[in-house]
């Protein structure tokens, strides 16, 4: 009996794997180095004063940092998986994106569409690549297949590339927005684990306080003053954060905007030319 033959697997979802298993190796990674960092950089003994990393007075920013406790290299982590994750992203939209201007690229396919050059069209498609490329391309291919088709009306003809266009975008379009989650996560998080390192070092500060007397007013200080790292570094990853997060959306909200429009254009195109048809 012959085997089936097996199904290729589409370049969308091999990008989705990959793109997945990135996330999966990058995140203990980030871990790994946070702590490795957080021990042999940041806690180093030319960071203190004498070499003494148990009890002696930090000398300079690094050892301030260390002195944060164990809640830093957690949030380190975060730190580096929003570099870590935004550097794939811009990675990964610019590919969407093209070889050239997205604007430039949806004007000269409506130049061509206006033309009636829907072999322009394609070629402009074959130069510039990409997810929206891709997505227009289909939707230019469905065009050809249309006006050769002697079954459908025009309006059942417009319908249909419509909704070709829409399920080219809804297959390319979902990748961009993949370890979007991740960084949108981190802005919370980020935040929340600097004030629990915080609350932690405030209970220590005043528990040491406690056990030394009021006087020890300098101890009480310098534990605050650690403490505060935490909230620093917390505050510092979120904000960097949302910075990239929204970046990218804003970038992915304008290739979706550049799809609709060339999108719009071949209906409209394949509607005005076919009309008395």
């Amino acid at each position: 009996m012959a085997n089936a033959p097996t199904k290729p697997t589409s370049p969308v979802k091999k990008e989705s794997s990959s793109s997945g298993m990135f996330a999966t190796l990058t995140i203990p990674v980030c871990i790994g180095v946070a702590i490795l960092i957080y021990i042999f950089i940041l806690g180093a003994p030319s960071n203190y004063a004498d070499g003494d990393v148990e009890k002696g007075i930090p000398t300079g920013l690094f050892g301030t940092i260390h002195r944060g406790g164990n809640l830093v290299p957690v949030i380190m982590s975060y730190l580096l998986m929003v570099i870590v994750f935004s550097i794939e992203r811009l990675v990964v939209i610019g590919k969407a994106s093209g070889t050239g201007n997205v604007d430039v690229f949806v004007r000269k396919v409506q130049t061509a569409l206006n033309a009636g050059n829907i072999s322009g069209a394609e070629s402009e498609c074959d130069k510039q690549k990409g997810s929206v490329a891709n997505v227009i391309k289909s939707g230019l291919k469905k065009y050809r297949e249309m006006e050769s088709d002697d079954n459908l009306t025009v309006e059942q003809k417009s319908l249909a590339i419509q909704k070709d266009i829409e399920e080219a975008t809804a297959l390319e379009m979902p990748m961009l927005e993949q370890n979007l989650t991740i960084i949108a996560t981190l802005v919370s998080i980020g935040t929340l684990t600097g004030l629990l390192g915080t609350v932690f070092g405030m209970i220590k500060a005043f528990g040491e306080l406690a056990a030394a007397g009021a006087t020890n007013q300098t101890a009480l200080s310098a534990s605050i003053s650690e403490a505060l790292v935490n909230t620093a570094l917390g505050i510092s990853t979120s904000a960097l954060s949302i910075v990239m997060y929204n970046v990218f959306t804003s970038k992915i909200d304008k290739l979706t905007y550049a799809i609709d429009e060339t999108g719009f254009s071949i209906v409209q195109t394949f509607a005005a030319s076919h009309k008395n048809k």
